[in-house]
């Protein structure tokens, strides 16, 4: 079959989702209101909270939840064939991922800003903020120590160097940017201009001029000491400029990509679907889970209550940035399926390179990067820029996600030192330190000797996708509280948590059978962690609805 056909239904369903079922969830489920003053304007502090324009907020929301996972989780679970992960990644986004990060940011605007941990203290009960504060410290920390595994290894001689001096100068430009910005309070577009053209020179510098040759290990350190600086600087030195940045050069990235590819016209290389792909586990739910960003991530919840809540101007541009910013990302998990499906020149090597399930995660990455870098080739861009090109994509929109995601991790920490009430640990240079230590446990994490590679992504996939599920828990009883419409969260809501927990179960299992007790306990875990918030939501529930009889549930659109 010729996959630009199939590209251009599923861009044609992205277009309509935004526009109607967007914005019926605008209009009639969040009830957006222009007029209500956001926590950016409330709170201002020009540390966390500060009002942003719309356009730069959406590149720095942007950049934060594409990072690494929609073009890694995609090129990995195309083993299956290229329809399950196509289908997952544009159904998903448009009917749950789209909800999921609209509603959390919503919910966090309505409320200080607060993280989605904090926030379902207040909508499930106090029992439920310990249970997600625990959920989301694992989930981050063995997401991130896997994004600084997966770009130590692409640093290194035997796959991308060229990618290390553009991506050192992205960090110098983009500190540069914010200074310009807010300090000599020059015009966004003349500073935006300069920084972008710096940018694209450092890439084509970075053909020449490649970087260290370091162990994954001596790359792995040096990332570690970056995510703890950029965690605890200024949003406006640092985050803010360079992920508007990064999202240009995505911009730039995914019309270049899909310029070539609709020029190319290729056939799939992939099957349609493969059920028996060796090693694999079964593609339902596993599919579900493999692709996690790119179709739902309860990362993005973070994200959207944790950063982009404290920054957004007005309520309007909730659906822009929240339901937009999941279809962008998305956008870039259909091209990873198309660029590791159709961007091999023939089925042989198709096979070839998918020939098993443990291949390594820099291994599948180089699917991505040189199946995409063919399609950019197709637009007169030499073959050896273009891969360089868009492995800085791959490396800058990680390391977004890493400094990010340790802010993050640091607010969570934060938060446990008020629960507990020790404010010693809720210091930010303390904080960061201790997140970014958890981060390198799981970077420095092997199984019988080897990075564990798959495994801990699997186990990522499988939190993120409860942290999702619970997420659109908390959104669903946000509604029913207010008696709002909330069948098109509740719905997605049970889908993701049966699909989760089956995928949890069949872990388990395979943990108990290889005698991996530390990755068995970690199943279990997560299992118990999500059967008690769904305990706390039904008690909860119960409770809603003795209010109701008695007439003191509460109503509005707070």
């Amino acid at each position: 079959m010729n996959a630009s056909v199939a590209a251009a239904v599923c861009i044609a369903l992205y277009i309509v989702g935004y526009r109607y079922y967007g914005g019926y969830l605008a209009r009639r489920v969040f009830r957006l209101d222009p007029a209500r003053v956001t926590p950016a304007h409330r709170f201002k502090d020009g540390i966390d909270y500060l009002p942003c324009n719309r356009n730069m907020l959406f590149g720095h929301h942007y950049a934060s939840i594409a990072g690494l996972s929609p073009m890694l989780g995609p090129a990995i679970a195309v083993i299956w064939g290229w329809l399950p992960g196509m289908l997952w990644v544009v159904l998903g986004t448009i009917l749950i991922g789209g909800v999921h990060d609209f509603g959390c940011l919503v919910l966090s605007m309505r409320s200080k800003g607060e993280s989605i941990g904090t926030l379902v203290e207040r909508i499930i009960g106090p029992r439920a903020r310990p249970l997600f504060l625990i959920l989301i410290f694992f989930l981050v920390a063995v997401a991130m120590g896997l994004f600084v595994h997966v770009v130590s290894t692409l640093f290194t001689e035997a796959f991308y160097p060229e990618a290390v001096l553009p991506t050192g100068s992205l960090m110098i430009i983009a500190v540069v940017m914010g200074l310009l910005l807010y300090r000599a309070r020059l015009p966004l577009r003349w500073v935006t201009l300069g920084g972008f053209v710096v940018m694209l020179l450092c890439v084509y510098g970075g053909l020449y001029v490649p970087g260290p040759d370091l162990s994954v290990g001596s790359w792995t350190g040096i990332l570690l000491t970056y995510a703890l600086a950029a965690s605890v600087l200024p949003v406006w030195l640092l985050l803010q400029p360079r992920d508007f940045i990064n999202s240009l050069l995505l911009y730039l990235g995914l019309g270049a990509m899909y310029t070539g590819f609709f020029l190319l016209r290729p056939e799939f290389d992939a099957p349609m679907l493969q059920t028996q792909a060796q090693g694999a586990p079964p593609f339902i739910p596993f599919v579900f889970i493999t692709i996690a960003c790119g179709a739902i991530s309860g990362f993005h919840g973070l994200v959207s209550s944790g950063t982009t809540a404290k920054q957004i101007s007005s309520e309007g541009d909730a659906r822009f940035i929240g339901y937009g910013g999941m279809i962008g990302e998305s956008l870039l998990g259909l091209i990873a399926v198309l660029g590791c499906t159709a961007g091999f020149l023939s089925p042989e090597k198709w096979q070839q390179h998918y020939s098993q399930w443990e291949g390594g995660l820099a291994h599948n990455m180089r699917a991505f990067i040189d199946g995409t870098s063919l399609f950019i080739n197709q637009v007169g861009i030499p073959m050896e820029l273009a891969k360089a090109f868009v492995a800085l994509v791959a490396v800058s929109f990680a390391l977004t996600t890493l400094d990010s995601a340790t802010r993050l991790l640091r607010y969570n920490i934060e938060e446990v030192a008020a629960t507990l009430k020790q404010p010693w640990l809720g210091n930010r240079f303390l904080a960061s330190i201790l997140a970014v230590i958890a981060i390198g446990f799981f970077a420095f994490f092997e199984v019988d000797g080897k990075p564990a590679g798959v495994i801990l992504w699997v186990i990522f996939g499988t939190s993120n996708q409860v942290l999702g599920a619970l997420s659109l828990l908390a959104i669903t009883l946000y509604l029913m509280q207010r008696r709002a419409p909330f069948m098109w969260t509740l719905v997605p809501m049970v889908f993701m948590l049966l699909t989760t927990l089956a995928a949890v179960g069949s872990q388990v299992k395979g943990f108990i059978q290889k005698d991996q007790l530390l990755l068995t306990l970690v199943g279990l875990g997560i299992l118990g962690l999500t059967v008690w918030v769904c305990v706390e939501a039904a008690l909860r529930l119960r409770q809603m609805r003795l209010e109701r009889a008695t007439g003191t549930a509460p109503t509005g659109s707070e």
